[in-house]
């Protein structure tokens, strides 16, 4: 695996190094020892698998409050996704910087992202699979987010909006005091 650093400290794009041969394809996903050296510490506890059906399908911006806050690596593997996670951090030096990329079966790129940020994504091909690791479980008292249209923040998505859930579309814009997380 090789590790790039994104402009959002802690958040990194983590490139696969498969190995191929007449048989396919084998590539590792994961390993404590190499997530070391980004500073990753705490276990995977919960993993997801989301399958979006329709094409131009957003889901997000969610995060959870601490201390049901959340590492997440994220990867797509089937479809393609426009993946955005945004810093949310009180302190943090790139405080509501985001960050987007795309996220396909074809390229085996993973997003990792520290404990507080807010990600979402939408879906560039039907039938999209992102798969999930997650430090913390998911806690419903915590859960929170951003509207995926929020002018403060003004992401560009791809395409037009298909399906958004009632829940993610009724995220209320962030408001000038908002000071982010604690983590």
């Amino acid at each position: 695996m090789k590790f790039l650093e994104t402009k959002l400290k802690g958040a990194y794009v983590i490139s696969l190094e498969p190995f191929e041969d007449e048989r396919g394809l084998f590539a590792r996903t994961f390993c404590k020892e190499e997530f070391k050296q980004i500073g990753h510490k705490k276990d995977f506890v919960q993993f997801n698998h989301s399958i979006t059906l329709q094409k131009g399908t957003i889901r997000g911006l969610h995060y959870q409050l601490s201390p049901k806050s959340e590492i997440k690596l994220i990867r797509c593997v089937k479809g393609k996704a426009f993946d955005v996670i945004i810093d949310i951090r009180r302190n943090s030096p790139t405080f509501l910087q985001f960050l987007c990329l795309e996220l396909a079966e074809e390229n085996m790129k993973m997003i990792y992202l520290p404990e507080g940020f807010a990600h979402g994504f939408q879906t560039l091909e039907d039938d999209t699979h992102l798969i999930y690791h997650h430090s913390n479980s998911q806690n419903i008292l915590f859960e929170r987010g951003i509207r995926y249209n929020d002018p403060r923040l003004a992401i560009k998505w791809p395409l037009e909006v298909s399906i958004i859930s009632n829940k993610d579309k009724s995220y209320p814009f962030l408001k000038e005091e908002f000071l982010g997380m604690e983590v």
